[in-house]
């Protein structure tokens, strides 16, 4: 949607991209960041995204991360970066590589659903192959497991906690660079049948592909045998194929702790419920209780 253009834009166009903002057109808004396409006096398009003082450490992983992979995927160019002077806020500032996703382009049947989960797996591979420096950022696993446990009663811990068992089991080997939340609206395309482009690295981190696989699964909803097969069959490193399923339970039980109630809720409630069923060796059932005699 075209809006005014807030100052906080005005201000990161002008400091971080030298030129003042002509028009601006909201993409979308977080409780954290806002996302807007923005064109410039000087006839540049670009995408400028603003993080909340409290998401300043997401603002630097997802600049860094962009470095990291590029040469490995394609990704928007970095045109500036840091705090947005006046406000509390950083901006990321990138080249504006148009409306067309992936996911859009599924949708209208342009490319099959099929080919969809075939490039994702393609990118990731191509991603998880990017070289992770000693410096790189981390989300240790107990971070993720704590934020989950604010928002989850413990018996809903306690229902997945042979799949928290199969996670922390083993000292990782391999360490990749994840982009943590990749789906077919976070890869851009120039022309259909141009090179797919990823954007949107606010949740990267690094950490094991068998995680970054599971989030693409389980928000393509592809945790089905089948669709799980396409993307698994297609993407070219090797996989724990048990600490793949543990991760997909895991990251289902985050979106359902992070849904709002009523359909959204139901929904993944079902959805683990499919889990519980394909998988429940990594869910932990109820025991009747004994009546004495």
């Amino acid at each position: 949607m075209t809006v005014a253009v807030p100052t906080a834009v005005s201000r990161a166009a002008l400091t971080l991209a030298g030129a003042p903002v002509r028009t601006a057109c909201r993409l979308s808004a977080r409780s954290r960041t806002a996302v807007y396409r923005v064109g410039l006096m000087d006839g540049r398009s670009v995408v400028i995204k603003l993080y909340a003082a409290t998401a300043r450490r997401n603002a630097y992983t997802e600049r860094a991360a962009m470095r990291a992979v590029t040469g490995h995927v394609l990704v928007p160019v970095v045109i500036g970066y840091g705090n947005v002077p006046g406000h509390e806020a950083t901006a990321l500032i990138t080249s504006d590589l148009g409306p067309l996703t992936l996911g859009s382009a599924v949708r209208v049947g342009q490319i099959s659903d099929a080919r969809g989960l075939k490039d994702l797996a393609g990118l990731l591979g191509r991603l998880h192959r990017a070289p992770v420096q000693p410096q790189a950022p981390r989300r240790p696993f107990y971070e993720q497991a704590t934020s989950l446990g604010r928002r989850c009663p413990p018996s809903r811990l306690e229902r997945i906690g042979p799949a928290l068992a199969t996670i922390t089991a083993d000292a990782p080997t391999t360490l990749v660079w994840c982009h943590g939340d990749l789906h077919a609206d976070n890869v851009v395309l120039d022309r259909l049948r141009a090179a797919r482009h990823l954007v949107d690295f606010t949740d990267a981190a690094v950490g094991l592909r068998e995680a970054d696989v599971a989030q693409t699964l389980v928000m393509t909803d592809a945790l089905s045998p089948l669709r799980a097969r396409t993307v698994t069959d297609a993407y070219p490193l090797a996989l724990d194929h048990q600490l793949l399923a543990a991760w997909a339970v895991f990251h289902t039980m985050r979106c359902w702790a992070y849904s709002s109630p009523g359909d959204d809720r139901a929904l993944w409630e079902r959805r683990l419920d499919d889990l519980s069923r394909r998988t429940p060796h990594l869910f932990r059932t109820r025991r009747p209780e004994r009546t004495r005699r």
